[in-house]
């Protein structure tokens, strides 16, 4: 996960580079590859007030969180 982060953040294309997304504001850990784009289809099915609030809840102020994935915080 660490590894994309990274190149959405460094080579940004497509929808990263269009809509400038240049921070990290909600992750969910999940234990393999398989599970974790099965996760990423539903959450592309919720409207996006459920998407917000699941933002929201972890990370009010919507601060990047790369830094802490990585370690440095």
């Amino acid at each position: 996960m660490i590894r994309r982060v990274w190149q959405h953040r460094e080579h940004p294309s497509g929808f990263c580079a269009r809509y400038r997304v240049d921070r990290l504001v909600w992750y969910q850990p999940l234990p393999d590859m398989p599970t974790a784009i099965r996760r990423e289809k539903r959450l592309k099915d919720w409207p996006r007030s459920y998407k917000l609030s699941l933002i929201e809840e972890a990370n009010p102020d919507w601060q990047d969180l790369y830094p802490t994935l990585i370690g440095l915080e």
